[in-house]
């Protein structure tokens, strides 16, 4: 605590002994200022303390008459500043001094202080109303005029809470004072207000036709089209740069540039001009910092690269929690998750980033099992999950069929009040779907106030499996009126319904809009939806020539949709010629034996089915024995074929054997024999 009774009984001595009254004041200016240094640098965290030893100050200058003098008020206001618990009171002192007997002479700087104060504070969005008040206040009671400062911090106080209104107005008065077509500070917070407001191509033009730019304004402005997904245009006004840099000494990548545009090769997944990016930062000697770093090594991991990435993390000397979280998310994305859970245990802190991290690496590798163990060692540290963990949840529930699961995850999400936005709104409709109950993932999907392409697309396929087909159709038609436009999963989904239904007519019709109408290329998912609706509906011959005029090779796919169409409907020789084709592309796969057997078995040619048994002997190929899981009190379990390993397994196949006799008395009773 600061001791001001010395300063006090020194301005007492003084105020007794000084002859001259000259002396007088700058002796006690002197002092006062030092007063309110010392107070400004205490480091008592009382606020309590600092302000009472403030108020004490404050009443030394009132009494000497030194509150007229501005650089003492000044720094009296700044001492109130220095803790933005004791704001409110450079307020005063600025509203009293059009208020006020006493003479205060304000100037910009004055207002300022607070104004900036206010602007970075920890509580600012509740703040920017004062922020915005202390300018007009400024503006209609004082002689004292806004400066560059003033709306350099108010532009950054407007973008941080999207007060779009506001800071077209304070623009507005910018180029009243010229402040936004000379001052370089004024021009950079502008261009940022609008690139955040989303008004891009504003910042654009201020950026155009700006007289003053430096390495920030053209970083801003690089960074506005990367933040909003726009790289080529990022890209393109880098080269701009770099040919500006020969004739601009105050133009000059730097650390920051270098982010952005390694980011843009991120986002175009091109590895090509990643690396010359990276030897561009070798080549200009940038430093190579720990957020330039992890940026490099996130563009590598996502344009499929890991082997420089890693070389990048093992010459790190300083490490974040970004940095071991992109390894991990380069080996998950490699599956590579023995190593990505190794490199996890040996971080030397977690947050929540590489559990959501690693736990998305388990669900995308189908490591169900993993994921489960993972998300509950998660509850066991006391790590909060957020939005991102419940959708990589739901996103292995639906991959589990796992509805208990999704259930609960449904209910915690309820339960902690999570804003239902539409990734996590589909997320839901799409595991309900998945998990069988179509019901609640319409209700979900009705009541979800924002819905785009994904959300119709889960719905249209959740209910194309499910047999609603008519109404799966009904909700593409409904997608198209709302002015979303389908991707290549939403035609998948519709076509399946067409195919389930038999609209052969109304299949060929999407299909063929695809491309005249939505400019999407079918794949091979969209081919085998249609080879499956002509073969369904007995249209085999026009299926095959559809598959020979396919532009992509045919994958065992469509050739096994119209295998399977041969066989329901009989048609042996081209179902021949389908097997044949499919042995071609995968001679181990003992599906194809097996069906081609029964389909000669059911055609009554016996001999053919045996010497499909003998070549699948010589082959050594040797049947896929089949596996089921069930979810029971939120544990799921897999079973094989004649599977004896669940320590239950005795009381399982009694339960089966009962259900069986069940089914056959059931079956006798309907009029059904084996």
């Amino acid at each position: 605590m600061i001791d001001l009774a010395v300063g006090q009984g020194s301005l007492m001595m003084m105020s007794k002994s000084s002859s001259s009254s000259s002396s007088y004041y700058h002796t006690t200016r002197h002092l006062l200022l030092s007063l309110l240094e010392r107070c400004s640098s205490s480091s008592s965290s009382k606020v309590v303390v600092l302000l009472q030893q403030l108020k004490q100050v404050q009443a030394q200058i009132i009494l000497s008459g030194l509150l007229s003098d501005t650089f003492v008020a000044n720094q009296l206001i700044a001492a109130y500043a220095s803790s933005h618990l004791l704001l409110p009171y450079c307020t005063a002192i600025l509203t009293s001094s059009s208020s006020s007997s006493l003479p205060i002479n304000l100037n910009a700087f004055s207002w300022n202080i607070p104004i900036r104060a206010y602007a970075h504070s920890p509580h600012h969005p509740n703040h920017h109303p004062i922020v915005i008040s202390l300018y007009k206040q400024m503006l209609t009671t004082t002689h004292a005029r806004p400066d560059n400062y003033t709306h350099t911090f108010l532009f950054k106080s407007c973008a941080a809470t999207l007060d779009v209104t506001t800071g077209l107005s304070i623009f507005a008065h910018s180029l009243r004072s010229a402040f936004a077509a000379s001052d370089v500070f004024v021009v950079n917070a502008a261009i940022h207000f609008f690139a955040v407001s989303a008004r891009l191509d504003d910042a654009r033009k201020l950026f155009d036709t700006s007289r003053v730019r430096d390495t920030v304004s053209w970083n801003t402005i690089i960074n506005a089209y990367v933040h909003t997904g726009n790289p080529r245009e990022a890209l393109e006004l880098f080269h701009r740069m770099e040919e500006e840099e020969e004739e601009e000494e105050a133009v000059r990548p730097d650390q920051v540039t270098m982010i952005a545009v390694v980011s843009c090769c991120a986002q175009m997944q091109d590895l090509d001009l990643g690396r010359r990016f990276h030897r561009l930062v070798q080549h200009k000697g940038i430093d190579f910092t720990v957020r330039l770093t992890n940026s490099l090594m996130d563009m590598y991991v996502k344009c499929g690269s890991l082997e420089p990435a890693l070389s990048l993390f093992d010459g790190m000397s300083d490490r974040t929690v970004v940095s071991w979280t992109t390894i991990i998310m380069g080996y998950s994305k490699f599956g590579m998750l023995e190593e990505a859970r190794r490199l996890f245990d040996e971080m030397p802190e977690r947050d929540l980033v590489p559990w959501n991290a690693l736990l998305a690496g388990y669900v995308q590798c189908g490591r169900g099992k993993e994921a489960l163990a993972l998300f509950k060692e998660m509850q066991a540290s006391r790590v909060k999950p957020n939005e991102i963990t419940m959708i990589t949840l739901l996103s292995l529930s639906a991959q589990l069929g796992a509805l208990d699961m999704g259930t609960w995850v449904h209910r915690y999400i309820d339960k902690e009040r999570f804003r239902l936005d539409v990734t996590l709104g589909t997320a839901l409709v799409d595991m309900y779907a998945k998990c069988g109950n179509i019901d609640k993932s319409l209700r979900t999907f009705n009541s979800m106030h924002e819905r785009n392409t994904l959300t119709w697309t889960a719905i249209v396929c959740g209910l194309a499996t499910h047999g609603h087909v008519r109404d799966a159709v009904d909700h593409f038609k409904r997608m198209v009126e709302c002015g979303l436009t389908p991707d290549e999963v939403t035609f998948v989904g519709v076509l399946s319904a067409c195919c389930h239904a038999g609209l052969v007519d109304e299949g060929r019709k999407y299909f063929s809009q695809m491309s005249t109408k939505y400019g999407i290329m079918p794949n091979r998912k969209h081919y085998s939806c249609m080879v499956d609706l002509l073969g369904r509906a007995g249209l085999l011959q026009e299926a095959e020539e559809f598959i020979n005029s396919m532009p992509v090779k045919p994958d065992v796919v469509v050739w096994g949709v119209l295998f399977f169409a041969c066989r329901m409907h009989g048609e042996v020789v081209m179902g021949e010629r389908a097997a044949l084709q499919l042995l071609e592309l995968d001679p181990s796969d003992s599906a194809t034996y097996v069906l081609l057997a029964n389909m000669y078995m059911e055609a009554n040619m016996r001999e053919e089915a045996g010497m499909v048994r003998e070549l699948m002997k010589e082959m050594g190929v040797e049947k896929t024995p089949g596996c089921s899981s069930i979810e029971l009190n939120g544990m799921v379990y897999e079973f094989m074929v004649r599977d004896k390993s669940h320590r239950e397994r005795y009381e399982i196949y009694e339960t089966l054997l009962q259900l069986s006799k069940h089914m056959e008395h059931i079956g006798n009773a309907l009029g059904f024999s084996n």
